[in-house]
């Protein structure tokens, strides 16, 4: 894996993070944006794109947030999306998230 979304993604999907990836490696959910680890190519343009700072590298991934390269990995598995590795985003939505996405508590969206 190269690249993580994590917990300031949630409830916010900004999705410049897709629109900059070169290779749709970057998934929707209902709630959040998923990497897949396998699509990945590690460019970092992610990082930089993301307004809400919720994209590391996995090895600089802090303490609190370490789960979320499992949460990332294991979206895509069978049992959750089911999408395995398509090979590339398709600009198509799943309508689910991981269990552990499911049960946080929602971000406080910016008061406009």
């Amino acid at each position: 894996m190269a690249h993580v979304i994590t917990k300031a993604c949630i409830d916010v999907k900004d999705g410049a993070c897709v629109l900059c990836c070169p290779v749709d490696c970057i998934y929707e959910g209902e709630r959040t944006l998923y990497i897949h680890p396998d699509e990945c190519i590690d460019c970092g343009v992610c990082v930089s794109a993301c307004p809400t700072q919720a994209i590391y590298e996995d090895l600089r991934l802090p303490a609190e947030l370490a789960h979320f390269a499992a949460i990332n990995r294991e979206f895509f598995d069978i049992g959750i999306s089911g999408l395995g590795s398509p090979g590339g985003a398709d600009a198509r939505r799943v309508p689910c998230d991981h269990p552990r996405i499911a049960q946080e508590v929602p971000n406080a969206r910016p008061v406009e």
